[in-house]
């Protein structure tokens, strides 16, 4: 039987999550000792694992504690539990795609900074200096109510 402390070095959590974990419901084979202290068993640290793991793909711990649910009531939620993390993996997929765009724009940023810094290109990056390049790049830093003005 390990103790929190025990518990946070084994798994690589902190004492807090594994607390807050356990409050949630998360780790079902989490027991307490005669002074109410979590004590946990194998079983209980494969749970913290599972969830550590959940958690760090982003899964939110309301879906957590579904899946945990669903893992206690046997192999009759397999299929349940295989639509959850289908779910979960096009979420994930997406989210991945989504900083992939985010990458790619901060390529083009560096690019442009490095222009700058080479003075090969006055800083448009600044918006304190939009004004004097308004000419520059009114089609991307100016809505046409604004152009007007």
């Amino acid at each position: 039987m390990h103790t929190v402390k025990e518990a946070a070095l084994i798994t690589g959590l902190t004492e807090h999550a594994i607390r807050f974990y356990t409050d949630k419901g998360l780790v079902p084979s989490v027991q307490r000792n005669q002074n109410n202290i979590r004590m946990f068993d194998e079983e209980s640290i494969n749970w913290l694992h599972g969830i550590k793991c959940l958690k760090q793909s982003g899964m939110p711990i309301e879906v957590i504690k579904t899946y945990v649910d669903l893992c206690l009531e046997g192999d009759a939620t397999l299929p349940q539990r295989y639509e959850l993390m289908m779910q979960h993996k096009e979420e994930a997929i997406a989210k991945l795609e989504e900083a992939k765009r985010h990458v790619a724009h901060l390529e083009q940023k560096t690019v442009l900074y490095q222009a700058i810094l080479e003075h090969r290109s006055p800083d448009t990056m600044n918006p304190g200096n939009w004004d004097k390049i308004k000419h520059m790049h009114s089609d991307v830093f100016y809505s046409p109510a604004v152009q007007k003005a």
